[in-house]
């Protein structure tokens, strides 16, 4: 029986959410040129000459300059004719770089007022019902993947249990983490997909870290009721000692005085007050029962937490250890082991939708779920940093098949989207990942590689002390005017990788590169190559300055990425409500926006 619908939050209105878009599009229209370049070729096409006026240093200075007029009715008001002058009209350099710091964090998500705050969307969802508190991710996922799927896990299965389901589809799972993690968590039946069988097969190592957390946490578990039993006995030991203390301390005025403090005694003390005959025995056996029932309590509320572990875990997952030990003890253990099977055996009769599946399969827009999963029922699909086209695809699915009743989708690689306008050698009826909502087609917008490269770059990490690889950078963008002036090469299939890593000098970057490049670099000296490095030394706060203005456009061309897909769904009639929420800290993990949708009541 499905539950009674709640009030959600407030959402953008498709008018609102096509108005920031254009905003957005309309400043990144003049800006893109900036993002569009690749800085490997940043000396060779004299990229800083061609598009900013400035100097290198006002630069730097101006973006390091404290922003506070980016938002408010000022903003609100910014036009083509604020944009001019950000831009010169004719040589369509930079010229003003504050205002142009400004206009991009005026079009970042946080200025534009586009979002929906999470706790609203818990508060909502939610109603009355409380969070619930289990394991800790952290112990078996590092910092960044245990804060994405703590924060994500507690969303979709809100969602979940606001449109009455119990099974979830992960879409591009990876290694499991997100699934593994509410079915364990949440008890719910999810289908992990991903394309690539190293990482369905990666769930096989989930399951060895899962194992690997079980085991400590079932020994502190151990340890810490052992403790708290030996605490609560030495605490009622001492308040009975105070007792007998007092009884015999008390003058005795009569026979019934004395048969009164006998029975308080009985009923309070334990054996250590030296008492003997049969008051003793029953005080002990009373005790005995005490220490019982404390651990027969404890016992069970051990049970119950591991016993969402045990239930994905493999037959094998648990080993229990065969150490030797007291009469005493083996009886307890043997009865906390029997008290565990009997509550697994109950809740496997009860809940066999406790699973995770990992299935391995490439997700398209075309995609039948009802071909890879063969039980499926009304889900939700979620997607935890989609890459490249998966995302639309995932919302393309969502909107046209009716069992899915909400998406919660995290993309990122936006480099790896297919654009509709980059290519038009492709065929029309080819299914491309950008542009997905009609205003965008029509303008027939495109952003180019090297801008959705850009729209990877961290901003807030940036902003917090985490510089840019400008030496790296510096050392390609001179390599590549070695290779063209040297060896004519201007474009090539093979890649330089991670050689500046591996790397001890300029020289030894430049040797290793052409090796890797298969060209030859014995016709060229160190000296030579050393006169190229003194030549751009002087040049490198070019470079620093250019990525600078690059990291700061970044958000600008995600929340337009973003609002596209979210226009897109608000062009849908199917959807009840649509928005972008915020999920996790920028820092730890850049791409922290989701995009949710559910779907109009009538479609359940």
């Amino acid at each position: 029986m499905s539950r009674p619908a709640l009030a959600l939050p407030l959402q953008l209105s498709p008018a609102a959410a096509e108005s920031s878009l254009r905003r957005v599009s309309r400043f990144l229209a003049r800006a893109l040129p900036l993002c569009r370049a690749h800085t490997v070729e940043f000396y060779t096409r004299g990229l800083w000459d061609r598009l900013v006026a400035p100097r290198p240093a006002a630069v730097l200075e101006a973006l390091r300059r404290p922003l506070m007029e980016a938002s408010g009715a000022a903003a609100a008001g910014w036009g083509d004719d604020t944009f001019s002058k950000v831009f010169c009209e004719n040589s369509e350099k930079l010229i003003d770089v504050h205002l142009f710091a400004l206009a991009a964090k005026y079009c970042s998500l946080s200025n534009l007022g586009v979002c929906t705050p999470l706790e609203d969307v818990l508060e909502a969802l939610r109603g009355d019902n409380q969070g619930t508190t289990g394991i800790k991710t952290d112990e078996f996922m590092n910092n960044k993947k245990s804060h994405e799927v703590q924060v994500m896990s507690e969303l979709v299965v809100n969602i979940a249990n606001y449109c009455d389901i119990k099974q979830v589809i992960d879409i591009g799972s990876g290694k499991g983490y997100l699934g593994s993690f509410l079915s364990v968590q949440y008890n719910l039946k999810v289908y992990g997909i991903d394309s690539s069988n190293i990482n369905t097969n990666g769930a096989h190592e989930r399951n060895r870290k899962l194992k690997k957390h079980w085991r400590a946490y079932q020994s502190r578990g151990r340890a810490n009721l052992k403790s708290q039993r030996l605490e609560k006995a030495n605490d009622r030991a001492v308040e009975s000692e105070i007792k007998c203390k007092a009884i015999n301390e008390k003058p005795l005025n009569n026979d019934s005085s004395l048969q009164s403090q006998d029975q308080m005694a009985i009923q309070d003390l334990v054996p250590s007050c030296g008492f003997k005959g049969t008051a003793t025995c029953e005080m002990r056996k009373q005790t005995e029962a005490d220490l019982v029932a404390w651990t027969q309590s404890d016992e069970s509320k051990l049970s119950e937490e591991v016993l969402a572990i045990l239930n994905v875990l493999p037959a094998d997952a648990v080993e229990v250890s065969s150490s030797q030990c007291n009469c005493g003890e083996l009886c307890e253990e043997e009865k906390a082991r029997r008290k565990m099977a009997s509550l697994k055996a109950n809740v496997s009769k009860s809940s066999e939708s406790n699973l995770y599946f990992p299935l391995t399969s490439r997700i398209t827009a075309e995609t039948e779920l009802s071909d890879i999963i063969t039980d499926l029922e009304d889900c939700m699909m979620v997607g935890l940093h989609t890459c490249g086209d998966l995302a639309a695809n995932t919302l393309r699915i969502f909107t046209a098949k009716p069992e899915i009743k909400a998406v919660c989708s995290v993309g990122c690689c936006y480099h790896l989207l297919s654009e509709q306008f980059e290519n038009q050698e492709g065929c029309p009826n080819e299914v491309w990942g950008f542009p997905l909502c009609q205003y965008l087609k029509d303008k027939g917008w495109c952003c180019g590689r090297n801008a959705r490269m850009s729209a990877c770059l961290a901003l807030e990490r940036v902003a917090v002390g985490q510089m840019l690889p400008t030496e790296s950078l510096f050392y390609r963008a001179v390599l590549q005017v070695i290779i063209e002036e040297i060896y004519g090469v201007t474009k090539s299939d093979r890649h330089v990788g991670k050689t500046f890593s591996k790397s001890s000098s300029f020289i030894d970057y430049v040797r290793k590169s052409l090796k890797k490049l298969e060209l030859d670099d014995s016709k060229l000296p160190d000296s030579c190559i050393m006169d190229y490095y003194e030549k751009y030394k002087h040049r490198m706060n070019e470079l620093e300055a250019f990525n600078m203005l690059k990291v700061f456009l970044a958000p600008c061309i995600e929340v337009l990425i973003l609002l596209d897909r979210l226009c897109y769904l608000k062009e849908q009639e199917n959807i009840a409500w649509s928005g972008l929420v915020k999920l996790f800290d920028p820092v730890k993990s850049p791409r922290c926006c989701a995009v949710i949708a559910l779907k109009k009541q009538s479609c359940f």
